[in-house]
C-alpha cells in the first residue's frame, strides 16, 4: 500500500512492502515497528537503528513526540489524495467542466445521460479502483454535454469521462 504522508508542508511517498520493510522516498528500509503495552509509546528500528515515539491521533492527523519533537502529520493513501483533489478542483460557474479519471480504474455504473440536467454533487460515474468503488461528483450545475466512456471500461488516470456545461 502506498501513501502520502504530508510534515510541515513536505510530502513523503511512504510505500509498505511487507511487515518488516518500506520505501520511504525511493529508498528501502528495514523495520520493526511495535506498540509497547498498549500505550502510544511506539518502538522503531530501522536499518539497526532505535528510536521511540509517542503517537496520538487528532482529528485527521496524527501528533507524532519524537527526539522531543511535535510533528503534525497527515497520512493519506494514494487514493485518498486523488480523490480529493479532484473533488477539490476549481470550477467555473460558466464553461465546459470535464471530468477527468482521479486514477485507472473500471467504469461501474453512469448513472447519468447525455442532455439530463444535473446539481452540484450529484453522482456522475462509479468507476472502481483498487478494489472500492468511487463516486465521482458534478462539481457544479449543469447538463451532461458529452459521455465518452461506457460502462466496462477500463479507463486510465486523467482521462476524459464526460463533460457537463
Amino acid at each position: 500500500m502506498r501513501y502520502i504522508t504530508t510534515i510541515s508542508d513536505r510530502e513523503f511517498q511512504v510505500e509498505i512492502i511487507d511487515e518488516h520493510h518500506v520505501v520511504l522516498d525511493g529508498s528501502l528500509y528495514e523495520v520493526d515497528f511495535d506498540c509497547i503495552e498498549n500505550q502510544p509509546v511506539y518502538s522503531l528500528i530501522i536499518n539497526g537503528s532505535s528510536y521511540e515515539a509517542f503517537i496520538y491521533p487528532k482529528n485527521n492527523e496524527w501528533e507524532v513526540f519524537l527526539h522531543g519533537r511535535l510533528y503534525p502529520a497527515l497520512v493519506e493513501d494514494e487514493r485518498e489524495k486523488r480523490l480529493k483533489a479532484a473533488a477539490s478542483g476549481k470550477v467555473a460557474e460558466r464553461g465546459e467542466f470535464h471530468l477527468k479519471a482521479p486514477m485507472p480504474g473500471l467504469i461501474i455504473s453512469i448513472p447519468v445521460e447525455e442532455g439530463q440536467t444535473v446539481n452540484a454533487g450529484d453522482v456522475l460515474v462509479i468507476l472502481e479502483s483498487m478494489k472500492m468503488q468511487n463516486e465521482l461528483k458534478s462539481p457544479k450545475k449543469g447538463v451532461v454535454s458529452r459521455i465518452r466512456i461506457n460502462v466496462g471500461d477500463n479507463v486510465e488516470q486523467n482521462q476524459p469521462l464526460l463533460s457537463v456545461i
